[in-house]
C-alpha cells in the first residue's frame, strides 16, 4: 500500500479497506492508494468520460432523440422508448444520478458513431494510459478496462465543470420527455447524497466483472477529497471512513 508521508499519522486509525484497488486523494495529492495501476473493469464509473464529452460539446439544451439501441439497453435504466425526445441537459442527469445505460447510450448515440473513438482520445489527452472503452455506458466488455489512478483522474476532471457538480448533488427529481407526455423519476444511485456532509458526488458501478464501485467526491473547509473503490462490497461503509480519514490527515 502506497501511503503519502505527510499521512504517516494517520497510519494507526487507517481505515480497513476491503476493495480490489483504491485510491485517496486530497486537494490533488494521493493519501494513500494499492493496485492503483491495476486494470480493472470499470462498470458504470466509464460514464463520467461519457459525461465530460457530453459537456465539453455543450448545447445542453438541444433535443436528443432516444434510439432503438438506446431504449433497448438493459442493467439501470429508466424506461425511454425509441422516438422520444429529451434535451441532453435531462438525459445527463439520468446518466449522472440514476446511472441509466438508456439515456447514457441515447446521448453517445447523439454523438455520431465515432463516441466511443472520441472517448479514447480523450483519455488519451488527459494521460489515462491504462484505459480503454468499448462501451459509452460500463457494461463488460473485453477491452474494456481502467484503474482507480486513472479513474481519480477523470474524476477531477469532470468535477471542472459546475454542470456535473451541480446533477451529481441532486438527491432526486424528474424529467419529462419534450412533448410533455412522460415524467421520469431519477433518484442519485450516490448513498452520500444528502446523508454526508459536503459530498458533491461522483459516480457509482456495479457489474458482473466490476463488483461494486464507486468515486466519492467531499468538500469541507476548502479542502477535497476523492475517494475511489473498486470491487467494494462494503462501499457505503468504507467510504465515509476514508473520507473522514483524509479530512483529517495532516498534510
Amino acid at each position: 500500500m502506497h501511503i503519502a508521508a505527510g499521512a504517516q499519522a494517520a497510519e494507526d486509525r487507517f481505515p480497513r479497506v476491503d476493495a480490489d484497488a483504491y485510491v485517496v486523494k486530497r486537494d490533488g495529492r494521493v493519501l494513500w492508494s494499492a493496485a492503483a495501476n491495476r486494470r480493472h473493469a470499470p462498470a458504470s464509473l466509464t460514464k463520467m468520460m461519457t459525461a465530460l464529452l457530453v459537456l465539453e460539446r455543450g448545447q445542453l439544451d438541444n433535443p436528443v432523440v432516444v434510439t432503438p439501441a438506446a431504449a433497448s439497453q438493459d442493467g439501470s435504466r429508466i424506461g425511454l422508448r425509441a422516438g422520444e425526445l429529451l434535451r441532453a441537459r435531462d438525459l445527463l442527469a439520468a446518466t449522472i444520478m440514476h446511472s441509466a445505460n438508456d439515456a447514457c447510450r441515447a446521448l453517445a448515440d447523439a454523438g455520431g458513431p465515432g463516441f466511443v473513438a472520441r472517448m479514447n482520445q480523450r483519455a488519451f489527452t488527459l494521460g489515462l494510459r491504462n484505459t480503454h472503452f468499448v462501451d459509452p455506458c460500463g457494461h463488460d466488455r473485453p477491452g474494456q478496462y481502467s484503474t482507480a489512478a486513472d479513474l481519480a483522474r477523470l474524476a477531477e476532471q469532470v468535477l471542472q465543470h459546475a454542470e456535473y457538480r451541480a446533477l451529481a448533488t441532486i438527491d432526486q427529481t424528474t424529467i419529462r420527455t419534450l412533448d410533455g407526455r412522460r415524467r421520469l423519476y431519477l433518484r442519485n444511485t450516490n448513498a452520500l447524497i444528502g446523508h454526508y456532509p459536503g459530498a458533491i458526488g461522483v459516480k457509482t458501478g456495479t457489474t458482473g466483472a466490476a463488483g461494486n464501485c464507486v468515486i466519492a467526491a467531499a468538500e469541507r473547509n476548502g479542502s477535497r477529497v476523492i475517494v475511489v473503490l473498486l470491487n467494494s462490497p462494503q462501499r457505503w461503509s468504507v467510504t465515509p471512513r476514508l473520507l473522514d480519514t483524509a479530512f483529517n490527515a495532516p498534510l
